[in-house]
């Protein structure tokens, strides 16, 4: 894959690339939202002079590494040290628990919330996009597509009621992302996911880059007004069937996420650049690395750090012809100079369990599961009462009295 081949003075966009050429496989470089998902505040990720800038900066750095990475390995200048003594998840628990490992960056797509019961785009017959024909869409991906949404806001509004936050509760594999903030060896997690599942685990705008948006603000589409509403006005206006208008101006309000046609946030950008360099252990879950730039980051950790892969098949690998000369940055599972990547072949949350068994943890990980659900449950189910009781005082009616569970001495 060429997911690390220099493109100077190209800005990376969000459209899809459909496969051309013989022999030569090209990535889908289209941004596909992957649920939906709830971040720290900020403006809206439109375009502007930062995020151009930005990306430049990053294009430039990514020229930089293929150049370094191509006269390093043409000339055979340096030399890669292994920290692995085997490529499995045994090796990789010896040497998370070595001490040498603190700096641990996940990156997490879709197949880490498909157990909570919201479907990922790609998987056949099951996925997002398999499943749009009652839209009555000109094709799958328009749905996301911003022109699209500017004119027919209607089908991208059905689905969020149908996926909205707070509708899940998250997965082992979010909780398993909470122990290792907890246990001091999470530096980020890169998410593409619009679900908020990572902040109800319990990562915080610190621990967390959504690198396709949120929807903790929305901001009207005009250019001239910009106006911001929070999490719950929108939801307000998505649960009442209601097209959400700008108040001040009447044009459409979009949740934050990013469309296919805008740029990814700033703080993705400027985040890599300093969390990669530092990373010593990067843990990719549940996403098929299609999409860029997001799927470039496995380039971006430095030549000695371990990359271990926990999905449904084996993804990001290297281009054949780039993987002859050792540079690109793709995944390399199965050749005789694999010295780092372990690609364990799973869904998210039996790899995680997996992982947390070899480490000790898998007790732990299971009590935090099983707690935090039962919180979550309680939360809901006290939400629901006291609606229902407002509900009927607002329709004049008293609510119903609670059950009396004493019983005669």
């Amino acid at each position: 894959m060429l997911q690390n081949f220099p493109r100077r003075k190209k800005r990376r966009t969000s459209y899809p690339r459909k496969n051309k050429g013989a022999g030569r496989k090209h990535l889908q470089v289209g941004r596909t939202p992957t649920h939906i998902s709830v971040n720290q505040p900020r403006g809206c990720p439109f375009l502007n002079q930062s995020e151009d800038s930005s990306e430049d900066e990053a294009s430039g750095a990514t020229e930089m590494d293929f150049l370094r990475n191509l006269f390093s390995s043409t000339l055979g200048l340096g030399s890669v040290e292994k920290v692995l003594d085997e490529l499995n998840l045994e090796g990789l628990a010896r040497y998370i628990q070595s001490g040498k490992c603190k700096n641990i960056v996940c990156m997490v797509g879709a197949g880490i919330s498909t157990s909570a019961g919201i479907p990922d785009f790609r998987s056949p017959g099951t996925g997002l996009y398999a499943n749009l024909q009652k839209y009555n869409l000109p094709y799958p991906e328009a749905i996301f597509q911003i022109d699209y949404f500017k004119k027919h806001p209607e089908p991208f509004f059905a689905l969020a009621r149908e996926l909205y936050p707070g509708q899940f509760k998250p997965t082992v594999c979010h909780y398993f992302m909470k122990m290792l903030k907890d246990k001091g060896l999470l530096r980020r997690c890169y998410s593409q996911n619009i679900d908020t599942l990572e902040r109800v685990a319990g990562l915080e705008g610190d621990d967390l880059i959504e690198a396709h948006g949120t929807f903790f603000t929305s901001h009207c589409v005009s250019f001239s007004c910009r106006k911001e509403y929070n999490l719950e006005w929108m939801k307000e206006k998505i649960f009442s069937d209601d097209i959400p208008k700008c108040d001040k101006c009447n044009s459409l309000v979009k949740p934050d996420i990013v469309f296919f046609g805008e740029s990814l946030p700033v703080r993705f950008f400027t985040s890599m650049k300093m969390d990669f360099p530092q990373c010593d252990l990067l843990i990719i879950m549940g996403t098929s690395l299609q999409v860029q730039p997001f799927a470039g980051l496995v380039g971006r950790v430095s030549k000695s750090c371990p990359r271990l892969l926990i999905n449904m098949e084996k993804a990001g690998q290297a281009d054949p012809f780039f993987g002859v000369l050792d540079f690109g940055g793709g995944m390399d599972f199965d050749s005789e100079k694999a010295y780092r990547d372990v690609a364990h072949i799973s869904t998210c949350d039996e790899g995680c369990l997996a992982l947390a068994d070899l480490l000790g943890w898998k007790g732990e990980l299971e009590e935090l599961v099983n707690s935090e659900h039962s919180r979550i449950e309680a939360e809901d189910q006290q939400e629901k009462t006291s609606g229902a009781a407002g509900a009927a005082a607002e329709a004049g009616t008293p609510p119903p009295a609670p059950e009396d569970k004493t019983t005669d001495q």
